[in-house]
């Protein structure tokens, strides 16, 4: 699953990118998600009083909505990005407003101030109405989705790569850089997605439930050895075979 994000400031043209983006993705056949951050502290779905407010207030740790054409999953507590992702299965995920998640970004703006203003090293695309004026900035591409979705969408496919697991640094670091610096590096070309130790093609994976969780390399390690230590015992074992472990209900039954 790739994901980008694109940020700027309200009136900036964000949503109109990510409603293009989204149509030309869709059109090459992909899959595609997205992620609105709300900045507004007040903002609820559920409302005092309402029936599935009375069923929280009860003890229910999750509870469903479900209506005639729509069904919202309400989680009473701010999720990270990270563990939202886990819902989605999608070829892209579009961020719109998410600032505390590294990935590549495309600026929207309306001039010069406003992408500095938000300009790191994920940045690998401009858009918004700075495109009417504008082709390039500090040799990054400036694309008027509305006239050139294609370029643009082009760029996305070439880019965007599968989301980093955006760790703490201190809790990782194996490659030497933090998460958001590694996306640069990507970008750049000068490292490679498999450069990071989680979630690459060398990692130790494990799925709960189909979701993907995320470990640092010596949680990796240890579940490695485990394992090893007791498959290697058994007749069929060989050295850097790859090893897949399925563990259902103990009474057989789904949970």
């Amino acid at each position: 699953m790739r994901v980008l994000s694109v940020a700027g400031i309200t009136g900036s043209g964000k949503t109109t990118i990510i409603e293009n983006i989204i149509t030309e993705l869709t059109k090459r056949r992909y899959s595609v998600g997205s992620i609105k951050e709300i900045h507004y502290e007040k903002f609820a779905i559920d409302e005092e009083g309402t029936n599935t407010d009375r069923h929280y207030k009860a003890g229910a740790d999750l509870v469903t909505a479900r209506g005639y054409f729509e069904t919202d999953i309400l989680y009473k507590k701010r999720l990270s990005v990270q563990d939202i992702l886990r819902q989605y299965d999608h070829d892209y995920v579009v961020l719109e407003g998410v600032e505390d998640f590294f990935v590549p970004k495309i600026i929207s703006a309306h001039n010069i101030e406003e992408i500095e203003a938000k300009l790191d090293e994920t940045v690998f695309a401009i858009s918004g109405r700075i495109s009417n004026e504008i082709e390039e900035y500090q040799g990054i591409p400036v694309i008027n989705t509305i006239t050139n979705i294609d370029q643009m969408v082009d760029l996305i496919e070439q880019k965007v790569f599968p989301a980093l697991p955006n760790l703490p640094e201190k809790c990782c670091g194996t490659c030497g850089y933090s998460c958001k610096e590694l996306t640069g590096e990507i970008l750049r070309g000068e490292r490679d997605r498999n450069d990071c130790p989680i979630g690459s093609e060398n990692s130790v994976q494990l799925k709960v439930d189909g979701h993907e969780i995320d470990m640092v390399p010596f949680v990796q390690d240890i579940l490695r050895n485990a394992v090893e230590g007791v498959v290697k015992e058994l007749d069929g074992y060989k050295k850097n075979a790859r090893i897949e472990i399925t563990i259902g209900d103990k009474n057989g039954t789904s949970r």
